[in-house]
Formats: structure tokens, sequence, C-alpha cells
């Protein structure tokens, strides 16, 4: 059961990694370069407040996830690791 928690966090990580850097448009950065853990906004991957409506829309789009609180977004945002646990939380069957 772990395990295959494990193999699903790992294909979000892997599936947000991909988006993250053709929706944003993030030049120099492959998918493969970002790390799990590092933070997104500010000195880490450097994303902004309009890349932070970004991420939402392609929550909604993506995963039918909605974040309307944005003091649960700024936790749920802080990294890959914490967003594909949020995705896997509230989209698990």
């Amino acid at each position: 059961m772990a395990e295959q928690k494990q193999k699903e966090l790992k294909e979000i990580r892997n599936k947000l990694k991909k988006l993250l850097v053709s929706s944003l448009s993030l030049e120099n950065v492959k998918p493969e370069d970002i790390k799990d853990d590092e933070v997104l906004f500010g000195e880490g991957l450097g994303l902004d407040s309009l890349d932070a409506v970004e991420i939402v829309v392609l929550l909604q789009r993506n995963f039918g996830l909605e974040i309307k609180d944005m003091d649960q977004g700024r936790k749920i945002f802080y990294s890959i690791d914490t967003l594909a646990q949020y995705i896997y939380e509230n989209t698990a069957a």
C-alpha cells in the first residue's frame, strides 16, 4: 500500500514538473532539474504571484482541484512535494 502511494506520488511529481515548465514557460529549466523539495517561489525556483495564478488554473484543468483560500495555497504551493501530496490526497479514490 505504501509502495503504491509512493509510486503514485512520483507520477504526480513528474507530471507537475512537466506542466510547470510548459505552462509557466520556464526558460532554461528542464522538468528533471526541479527538485521535489525545492521552494517554488522567491529564492527557490523563482516563481511569482502571476505564476501562482497559473498554478491554480493548472490544478483546475489537469486535476479538477480548486484552491480558493490563498493561505492554504501558500502551504500547498511551497514545493513539488507539497503540491503532489495535496493532489494525491484530494484525487485518490
